[in-house]
Order: C-alpha cells, then sequence, then structure tokens
C-alpha cells in the first residue's frame, strides 16, 4: 500500500541558503533607498509651497499656470505622503 495523497505538496519550497541571502540583500537595499528617498520627499515639501507662490502672485489666468499649479500641489501631496516618517524616532514598546 502507498501513502499517495491526492494533492501536491509543491507550496512547500526546499530551503536554499543563496535565497536567503538575496532576501537579506534585497532588504538592505530597500533600506538604503528609504531613507535618502524620505529625507528628499520631506524637504521637497517643505520648499514646495514657496514655488506656488510666484504662481498665485502672477495669477491662475492662464490655462499652463492652472495646470503647473496642480501638478505643483500634487507633487507636494506625494512629498508629503512619502517623506512624514523622515527622522522620527521608531516607536517603543514599554
Amino acid at each position: 500500500m502507498s501513502n499517495h495523497s491526492p494533492l501536491s505538496n509543491d507550496s512547500v519550497a526546499p530551503t536554499d541558503p543563496d535565497a536567503a541571502g538575496a532576501d537579506r540583500y534585497r532588504s538592505r537595499l530597500v533600506r538604503s533607498i528609504t531613507g535618502p528617498a524620505r529625507f528628499l520627499a520631506f524637504w521637497t515639501a517643505i520648499v514646495l509651497p514657496f514655488v506656488h507662490v510666484p504662481l498665485l502672485v502672477h495669477g491662475l489666468d492662464d490655462p499652463g499656470a492652472v495646470l503647473a499649479f496642480a501638478v505643483l500641489l500634487g507633487g507636494n501631496a506625494v512629498a508629503l505622503y512619502v517623506g512624514h516618517d523622515h527622522n522620527r524616532a521608531p516607536a517603543t514598546d514599554g
């Protein structure tokens, strides 16, 4: 008698030390990119509103000025979202 299961067990992957090393490398690469990206986004979110001032002073009569204002406003929102965790101390339990 054989004890074969009708279901395959393909979901269990064999342990591969090279895959673990690649995962560590990938996570280290992601951490090394997120820090500078958050730094740049944080300071972009601070400086970008000053670019809005000349557009508002000039006026939004021209469709190009309205488009530039909208793009800058959207870019500022993205920069705020990405950079909001810059230089924030990690939360400690206790």
